[in-house]
């Protein structure tokens, strides 16, 4: 999934571009004088290493180092590779303060570099790729969390007018769009009749939760997908805005608490860890904190927000399933994706089953 690995891919090096990748720098340097507060060149360009959806550099100046990102060449779907979007969310974000990298400017202009682009600071920091956080000390884990908690409710109290990002999405009936959506990608994925995911299918759009609150919903937001500073437990940034829209807040916050049901495994889950000793607050404390920052009594039953999370995992994979299949993926792990819809299917109706109860 490109909004997982775009993380890793941008802070995981970077390598020379060749061919059509290299970006024309005379171009490039005169867009930058002029739309890049500060900007002092020549500059430098490097291509970081990975797939991301969206082609990302590191442009490197006397004035700093900073990100680029632009749409892949050639014809694409209406709606993939929305660089514009990316970047007006960011820039709306920061302007209200929340943690985000400073966005200089975003080009529609395909005579500059030969798709549209945005260029943003490259912001100093590391990335937290393993939940339980080895090396860390207890306090520093438990501030850690909090700290993920804390910043999740702050962009979820942005106020979306003042933003300018009141026309970001759909205001209502976000859980209802988000169904029929997944529900289409995987009936476009199908492969075989699987009576799980049958009954998700039914179950899902006759229990839509009603939704009371509408923000800016993140989409992927987890431990993984943030830039953590060096020395504290503070985020300096939020990555990879893809997923992004106006939306029912608790998708977020149900997104983030299926690290406490989902086993580590090297990656975000803490499920399966000693908590307890690694000063690692339980997700009971999660909620109490989300619902006094954000001004809540509390947050109704999580079991139905997992079950879709579920459901939405199950969905992607099949996906993956799908074109391995079809051979326009990488065939070594048919069998591992195969593997892996049925048991996501089955814990999403784990959930279901308690929603109901």
């Amino acid at each position: 999934m490109s909004a997982v690995s775009n993380a890793q891919d941008v802070f995981s090096g970077t390598i020379a571009p060749t061919g059509s990748d290299v970006l024309d720098e005379t171009k490039l340097t005169a867009w930058m004088e002029e739309h890049v507060e500060g900007f002092q060149g020549p500059l430098t360009q490097s291509k970081f290493a990975g797939g991301q959806s969206n082609p990302t550099y590191k442009i490197s100046a006397p004035s700093g180092n900073y990100v680029l990102r632009r749409k892949p060449f050639g014809p694409l779907l209406p709606s993939a590779h929305a660089v514009d979007r990316e970047y007006k969310v960011q820039a709306g974000l920061y302007r209200a303060g929340f943690p985000i990298a400073r966005q200089f400017g975003l080009c529609t202009d395909n005579d500059v570099l030969g798709s549209w682009f945005y260029v943003m600071q490259m912001v100093d920091g590391h990335t937290i790729w393993d939940g339980a956080m080895p090396g860390a000390t207890p306090d520093h884990r438990r501030a850690t969390y909090n700290a993920m908690i804390d910043t999740l409710a702050a962009l979820h109290n942005v106020d979306v007018d003042a933003a300018g990002l009141s026309d970001y999405g759909k205001p209502g009936n976000y859980f209802g769009r988000q169904v029929e959506r997944w529900t289409k990608q995987y009936r476009l994925s199908e492969t075989e009749v699987m009576p799980e995911m049958e009954q998700l299918l039914t179950w899902l759009p006759a229990t839509l939760p009603t939704q009371d609150r509408t923000s800016i919903v993140h989409g992927d937001y987890r431990i993984d997908n943030m830039i953590w500073s060096h020395d504290r437990p503070e985020i300096l940034a939020v990555l990879d805005w893809e997923l992004s829209t106006l939306g029912d807040p608790l998708a977020d916050f149900a997104y983030v608490a299926m690290a406490w049901v989902t086993e580590n495994g090297g990656r975000s889950g803490v499920m399966d860890v000693d908590r307890a000793a690694l000063g690692i607050p339980e997700l009971d404390e999660m909620v109490a904190r989300y619902c006094e920052k954000t001004d809540r009594d509390g947050l109704p039953d999580l079991n139905w927000y997992l079950a879709f999370n579920f459901f939405r995992l199950a969905a992607i994979m099949q996906g993956i399933k799908k074109r391995v299949i079809d051979g326009t993926a990488n065939s070594a792990h048919a069998q591992d994706m195969s593997d892996k819809v049925r048991p996501l299917a089955q814990r999403a109706m784990d959930f279901a089953r308690k929603a109901d109860a």
